[in-house]
């Protein structure tokens, strides 16, 4: 469905207006001193009291401070908790505490919003897609299973459940001003003509896609260059496996090597993960990358051979008739590049003294890089590129609903990460995958890395990724959030609902012409090129 402008302006004021008011409702709570024990619930108070006096509700003030040593949280890992406003010292024992009690005292039916609006994202595109279209159709699910979700946790555990719905308000917008700003400003680039639609092109073009992936996202990628694709392919029959391994390549298995390629590195990055940390995870990479790469090249080259011979005249000269190449909208590139260092320095903490800056500066710059994007490329260039917001709106209208109603999930998964049997990188690099299969990768990622810090007993408070990877020292550590970063990255390629630009490059595909694969059609691409990558990549890199 293609929204007007004005709808898609005041749906995202709607949700913008709803987090302000979450924001300023925790800004407010927090402000005050903590709460007495005679009127704060018993969720308020620190685990080894509810363990030993069951009845008994304990001030908040007497949280057990040393769940942060003093040599074990880093300075840096301080000033990233100050930038998303987190406290420090005394409150942030408290938080950990009653962190802690929640998850201890969350109903099972807390897990089902969650679960059941996964499931929805997954099943209602395949049984009723044309209802399904609609956002606020979308909105109606998000509204009924996000809304009592936090009405609990602000009703029933207060400050502590208000400071939940805060942090994951801040991290919901930073997540979709990044988003916006990639999508916005990716779609004001065109790129017009055609290139030769031969084997040894596409295979170049999905290069080019998998290397600018990670530095303008797999959405913005996707949006960039799918429509060359196509117009360079138009000539011939069968397309649908090039269209098939560009979501493996530039929509899923390029994006891993900053927190800008994929949405669940965006979120580990939120979490406390360094922004070059992804970095060394380049041998994984160019390992899954250019196995495709070489596997598609045989593929497109087979397939460009019988054609050329069932074909009447020559297939070559015909795909190489193309229009000239021509690149417009270039100066969108230099906000590009602004948003990619903005989201560095704000991480590396430039010129604020080496300390990542405070909520809301990156965001505002974000924001401001895409308005200006936005209001200087001739509008032109977005109409030629079919660009709406309809795309952008539906992810923030699902995610606020994700961001909502995973709260108890994570809270549970982190409280009980050490009794659900995964060890190893191995485990969780298929636990991880095979779930985002299935679901959206982004809560995916978010559930296991909960889980890993739950097995060594790291709360979900600030930077907590920070203080999993600690020094960087602890190899098995890294190892599993290796793991689980690869897992969600690679394995959303699975299936058209494992990640976000798949749907959408299916979309523009059938929209100018393609035959694409069906759901199980697309698995069975997935099952008999990826998985065999996924086992090699296992035996090379997850094993121990």
């Amino acid at each position: 469905m293609t929204l007007s402008r004005p709808s898609s302006l005041q749906l995202i004021r709607t949700i913008l207006s709803g987090l302000a008011i979450v924001a300023c409702m925790a800004s407010t709570s927090y402000s005050q001193e903590a709460t007495p024990p005679e009127t704060a619930p018993a969720e308020a108070t620190a685990p080894e009291a509810v363990a030993e006096e069951p009845a008994a509700a304990a001030p908040a003030a007497e949280a057990p401070a040393d769940d942060h040593k003093a040599g074990d949280h880093k300075e840096g890992d301080h000033a990233h908790d100050e930038a998303h406003g987190d406290h420090h010292g005394d409150d942030h024992g408290d938080h950990h505490g009653e962190a802690a009690a929640m998850a201890a005292g969350m109903p099972l039916w807390t897990l089902l919003p969650f679960a059941l609006l996964l499931l929805s994202i997954a099943v209602f595109p395949l049984v009723n897609h044309h209802w399904w279209d609609h956002n606020e159709n979308k909105a109606i699910i998000v509204g009924i299973l996000a809304i009592p979700v936090a009405i609990y946790l602000f009703a029933v555990w207060g400050a502590p459940g208000v400071h939940e719905l805060q942090h994951k308000g801040k991290e919901y917008i930073s997540f979709m001003i990044l988003l916006g700003a990639l999508y916005v400003i990716s779609g004001g680039i065109l790129v017009k003509g055609s290139l030769d639609g031969t084997p040894i092109f596409n295979t170049l073009l999905l290069l080019l896609g998998g290397l600018i992936a990670s530095f303008i996202g797999t959405t913005g990628a996707s949006v960039l260059l799918i429509r060359p694709l196509l117009r360079a392919n138009a000539p011939r029959v069968k397309k649908a496996h090039i269209v098939v391994f560009f979501i493996f390549i530039v929509s899923n298995c390029g994006g891993l090597l900053t927190p800008l390629g994929d949405p669940p590195l965006f979120l580990g990055y939120l979490s406390g993960v360094p922004f070059t940390w992804t970095f060394q995870l380049w041998n994984e990479w160019l390992v899954v990358n250019g196995l495709l790469l070489v596997v598609f090249h045989i593929w497109d080259q087979l397939v460009f051979n019988k054609e050329e011979l069932q074909r009447p005249g020559s297939q070559l000269e015909e795909v190489q008739k193309h229009e000239p190449l021509a690149v417009l909208g270039l100066h969108n590139f230099i906000f590009l590049a602004v948003v990619v260092g903005v989201i560095y320095s704000a991480g590396a903490g430039i010129l604020n003294g080496g300390k990542p800056w405070p909520w809301g500066i990156q965001e505002i710059l974000m924001l401001g890089a895409a308005l200006v994007s936005y209001f200087l490329t001739a509008p032109k260039y977005r109409e030629s590129n079919k660009f709406t917001f309809a795309p952008i709106i539906e992810v923030a209208v699902l995610f606020v609903g994700i961001f909502i109603t995973m709260i108890p999930a994570l809270l549970v998964l982190n409280a009980n990460g050490s009794k659900l049997g995964l060890e190893h990188p191995w485990q969780f690099f298929w636990a991880t995958g095979l779930l985002s299969s299935v679901l959206d990768n982004a809560p995916t990622y978010l559930t296991f890395a909960a889980t890993a810090c739950g097995v060594e007993g790291i709360k979900l408070e600030g930077a907590y990724l920070a203080e999993y990877l600690g020094d960087g020292s602890n190899q098995e550590r890294a190892g599993i959030l290796a793991a689980i970063s690869c897992g969600a990255v690679f394995m959303g390629a699975n299936t058209y609902i494992g990640n976000g630009p798949n749907f959408m490059v299916k979309a523009i595909a059938e929209e100018n012409g393609v035959k694409m694969p069906s759901f199980f059609g697309y698995m069975a691409y997935s099952g008999a090129v990826l998985i065999p990558i996924f086992i090699i990549i296992t035996l090379m890199s997850f094993r121990n």
